[in-house]
C-alpha cells in the first residue's frame, strides 16, 4: 500500500535518530530531502542507499501533484528535512495536506525537533505554550509583536544568528526589558548552550558575544493578564 512517512532526522547529534527511522528510510522506494547534499551525509552514515529526490520550499508547490500520482501508483515515500521534524518551519505541510485530501495514508514518526528541548531547558512554564516559528522579517512584524505582547502562554521562536540581536531588541521594546527569555543554541551539538535571563540581560550577552548556529528563543508569557 502507498504511504507517506514523515521522518524526523537529528538536529545535530546523529545518535538521536531512532531505529525505526533508519528502518523506514531503508525500506521506502523514495526519500524526499530538503537538501540532498545535507541528507546524503546522514544516509551515508547509516548505510542507507534509497534513492533521494529534492523537495524544498522553492519547488514543493510544483511537485506535489506528481508526488501524489507516485503515491497513488503504490510507491512508498519518506519525507525528511535537513534537521528535525518535517513541516515544523520546514517543507512538508503541502504534501501532507494533499495526501489527506487524496485518501493516502500519512505516518509521522516521533523524533527530534528543536523546540521541545529548548522549552524544557528554559525553566519557563510549559503546561501551555504557543509555537511561533520565525517572525515575519518585515511586513507584519510589528503587528505580530503587538499581538504577542498580550500572549499569556510561553512563546517559542526560531531565529537565525544574524537576526537574533534585532529580535531580542524588539522583545525588549514590545514585551518589556524585564520579560524572561531563554535562548538555546546548537542543541545536541558540541557547543550547545542555553542562556537565560531578562530580555535586557540576554540581549546584552549576545551583543557582547555574537551568536552562531541554530537558535531557539523561549519567551515567558505576559504575567499581568
Amino acid at each position: 500500500m502507498s504511504k507517506l512517512y514523515i521522518v524526523p532526522t537529528p538536529i545535530g547529534n546523529l545518535k538521536d535518530i531512532t531505529f525505526r527511522a533508519v528502518e523506514i528510510l531503508k525500506e521506502v522506494d523514495l526519500i524526499l530531502a530538503e537538501d540532498t547534499r545535507t541528507s546524503g551525509k546522514l544516509l551515508k552514515h547509516f548505510e542507507i542507499g534509497t534513492h533521494m529526490q529534492s523537495h524544498h520550499m522553492h519547488n514543493e508547490h510544483k511537485t506535489v501533484e506528481a508526488l501524489i500520482q507516485k503515491l497513488k501508483s503504490g510507491v512508498t515515500i519518506a519525507l525528511i528535512s535537513d534537521a528535525g521534524t518535517p513541516a515544523i518551519s520546514d517543507p512538508g505541510f503541502l504534501l501532507t495536506r494533499a495526501c489527506v485530501e487524496n485518501g493516502i495514508e500519512v505516518d509521522c514518526l516521533p523524533g527530534a525537533t528543536a523546540f521541545v528541548p529548548a522549552l524544557v531547558n528554559s525553566g519557563l512554564p510549559n503546561d501551555k505554550f504557543v509555537f511561533e516559528g520565525f517572525l515575519p522579517v518585515k511586513k507584519g512584524r510589528q503587528t505580530r509583536l503587538l499581538l504577542l505582547a498580550e500572549e499569556t502562554r510561553t512563546m517559542i521562536f526560531y531565529e537565525s544568528p544574524h537576526k537574533l540581536i534585532k529580535t531580542l531588541a524588539h522583545f525588549c521594546e514590545y514585551f518589556g526589558e524585564e520579560r524572561q527569555v531563554s535562548v538555546s543554541r546548537e542543541l545536541t551539538k558540541l557547543y550547545e548552550e542555553t542562556v537565560r535571563g531578562t530580555a535586557k540581560e540576554v540581549l546584552a550577552h549576545y551583543t557582547n558575544k555574537p551568536p552562531k548556529g541554530e537558535i531557539v528563543v523561549v519567551v515567558a508569557g505576559d504575567s499581568k493578564k
